[in-house]
């Protein structure tokens, strides 16, 4: 059996852990500040991609916890990248089925575009550059998976990660709640924030 190269090569999988662990939540973050800059209220379909998003960074962040013990084995990886591909697949799906519905000529989308595209467009573009990234480093993953990790810088940065998609995730319950207010389903295209009228906060 070869042993894994402990050397930069070898830390590829784990950095991208990371940069799964960080990209997610910051394109999310995106959406929140289309949400809360512009105004714009997010539609079932884009909650729905967002909850695959944190999905695909968690298939990271699996491979990054597991790394702050200072070892990760084949199967860390995998069940990482496994996570992370399911978050993709769905999230890609997900996108699409958003892209179809407005894919008629004159259609005028949903959202505002951002340099030129819509934010599902974007989504769908993310989900499969994601997936082929993953199936990148899949295919050199002797190469590429070290099984020990340092203590510095790695797991300095993996908690920073951690950290950020965790207010991330707090703060779409947040937004989600505040949509979607003391009811069970959310309207197809939102134009308040229900639970403020729940509570009579707003007339």
């Amino acid at each position: 059996m070869i042993e894994r190269r402990e050397s930069l090569s070898g830390h590829i999988q784990f950095w991208l852990a990371c940069l799964f662990l960080a990209g997610w939540a910051v394109v999310v973050c995106g959406g929140l500040a289309l949400q809360f800059l512009a105004w714009e209220y997010p539609c079932p379909l884009a909650l729905i991609q967002r909850i695959f998003m944190l999905l695909a960074g968690l298939g990271g962040g699996y491979i990054v916890r597991n790394a702050m013990n200072g070892e990760l084995e084949a199967s860390d990886y995998t069940t990482g990248w496994g996570l992370a591909l399911l978050g993709c697949a769905a999230g890609g799906f997900t996108s699409w089925r958003q892209t179809m519905l407005h894919i008629l000529p004159g259609d005028p989308g949903y959202g505002t575009p951002v340099f030129g595209l819509r934010s599902y467009v974007w989504a769908l573009i993310l989900f499969v550059a994601a997936i082929a990234a993953i199936g990148a480093v899949l295919s050199v993953s002797d190469r590429t998976g070290a099984q020990t990790i340092p203590a510095a810088p790695h797991r300095l940065v993996g908690r920073a990660c951690f950290a950020l998609l965790g207010v991330v995730i707090a703060l779409n319950v947040v937004s989600v709640f505040a949509l979607e207010g003391l009811h069970w389903f959310l309207p197809a295209e939102p134009d308040r924030y229900q639970l403020f009228h729940d509570l009579d906060l707003i007339g």
